[in-house]
């Protein structure tokens, strides 16, 4: 295969080489650089099908990317013909009476919101590189975020899928039903697959109805152990209302704090630990403005942190008062990714059950200590999932840094955990697959990989050891 057998198939500027090539040739952390034999950028599935025809014949390596905002290194592509689906943007339609969107996996997540929130509904996953990734990063490794807690991770969000498969194939998956129990799911197989089995182009999203309320809170406390407390007696209280319950500590505050000393603080004094808490009602009951000029749901809000106030186990708490100050708690929660890589640092992402974080969190700080006083966790939580971001600043290298991944991701699995929670498992993760993963589901995994992609040509190298 000739790179000219490419232009054939999408024309000269659509296929990248040289200095053309630079957006592509790293992934957002500039932990992995690379050089690609070429980028190819097709606008349609068809065109995604044509370099898959092409580049199974030959048997070169593809590399599937979208907004390439991982952090895993799953994008790496030494060598390889690097597809970006990034012209494929069109959201063919919003069908608001299904509730329900189809896009095309290069629709950046922030472009659906706007669209979905113009028919008053959402689409509801959010996390803070919303402006740049896209659909199809976010199906390829079943993306978390804030919302979990309330929507569920991207599985829970999918109806139908349109995939590439290695050898040019089209599989269409493009279902709009709720219950289709015709076989495997094959849906759910490419959801979080990394791009290993196929090349997802386009997908049926479900849409939920926006909320008419917001109550957002920001809440100081001496430590987590009544956190779970105050979870629980929140979602009692709404009905299960809690879209988002994330944690944030004194050091991350800090850094946030000296990285933006622009931002205004909600808390006089320092408090150990922040949780950044929303609210969201659909309700007309609960989000029409009372007397006060005050929605119902603000006030369930406020009723129990006053509850909890009075009973000494919060410290402080701050609920906006406007949308300017609701925006204002949200930057500093998405600002996670600037404030856990301000300094060198090892990227962790560990799942634990929920009433065990308490118990990790402690554990992993010993454990820290054990081997690099000098290190640091800046740790960042979606607590609601029991997701932890348990980062290290360290200035430690080679094999030392590897150590203390696998040191973390030991005490999460101690406890009932993961090693990876929404991240994906890219490069940075596939010795952890190797280490901990069952035996029997890895050569299973490798049987599928085996069925879906014979030549091995799609994502090499990637999630599977």
């Amino acid at each position: 295969m000739s790179i000219e057998d490419l232009r054939n198939a999408l024309g000269d500027a659509h296929v990248l080489t040289g200095d053309d090539m630079a957006p592509w040739c790293r992934d957002w952390t500039g932990n992995y650089r690379w050089t690609p034999l070429c980028v190819v950028r097709p606008a349609d599935r068809d065109g995604v099908a044509a370099v898959l025809r092409v580049a199974h014949q030959a048997g070169l390596a593809v590399v599937p990317v979208g907004g390439n905002t991982g952090l895993s290194g799953g994008t790496e592509a030494q060598g390889a013909v690097m597809l970006s689906l990034d012209r494929m943007n069109a959201i063919r339609e919003i069908r608001p009476e299904a509730r329900l969107a189809v896009v095309e996996a290069g629709v950046i997540l922030s472009t659906l919101h706007d669209a979905a929130e113009a028919q008053d509904l959402s689409f509801p996953m959010t996390f803070g590189a919303q402006g740049s990734c896209t659909l199809g990063g976010i199906l390829a490794t079943n993306a978390g975020g804030s919302n979990v807690l309330r929507y569920g991770n991207t599985r829970d969000l999918v109806l139908g899928l349109e995939v590439v498969l290695a050898d040019g194939r089209v599989m269409d998956l493009m279902s709009e039903l709720h219950k289709d129990n015709t076989g495997l799911n094959l849906r759910n197989l490419m959801i979080g697959s990394e791009g290993v089995l196929g090349v997802i182009t386009a997908a049926v999203l479900k849409l939920v109805p926006k909320p008419k309320a917001y109550a957002t809170a920001l809440v100081g406390m001496a430590d987590l152990d009544d956190a779970l407390g105050l979870l629980n007696r929140l979602q009692a209280v709404t009905a299960g209302q809690v879209e988002a319950f994330e944690f944030m500590p004194r050091r991350y505050v800090e850094e946030y704090a000296r990285l933006h000393p622009e931002a205004r603080l909600p808390f006089e004094a320092p408090q150990e630990v922040t949780l950044l808490i929303e609210l969201g009602a659909t309700a007309p009951r609960d989000a029409a403005p009372g007397p006060d000029g005050q929605p119902p749901i603000a006030a369930y809000l406020e009723e129990v942190l006053g509850e909890m106030l009075e009973e000494e186990t919060l410290a402080d708490a701050v609920v906006a008062q406007t949308e300017s100050q609701r925006r204002a708690f949200w930057a500093m929660r998405e600002a996670a990714a600037e404030v856990c890589t301000s300094r060198p640092a090892i990227i962790c992402d560990v799942a634990v059950p929920l009433d065990k974080v308490v118990d990790f969190l402690g554990r992993a700080d010993v454990r820290l200590a054990s081997m690099d006083p000098d290190a640091a966790g800046i740790v960042v939580a979606h607590l609601g999932d029991g997701n932890v971001h348990y980062s290290v600043w360290t200035e430690a290298t080679g094999e030392a840094r590897n150590a203390i991944m696998e040191a973390v991701e030991e005490e999460a699995l101690a406890l009932g955990g993961s090693f990876s929670a929404e991240h994906g498992i890219g490069i940075a993760k596939r010795p952890a697959m190797a280490r901990f993963k069952d035996p029997v589901a890895l050569e299973a995994m490798r049987g599928i990989k085996a069925a879906f992609d014979p030549k091995g040509i799609l994502n090499p190298g990637k999630v599977i050891p």
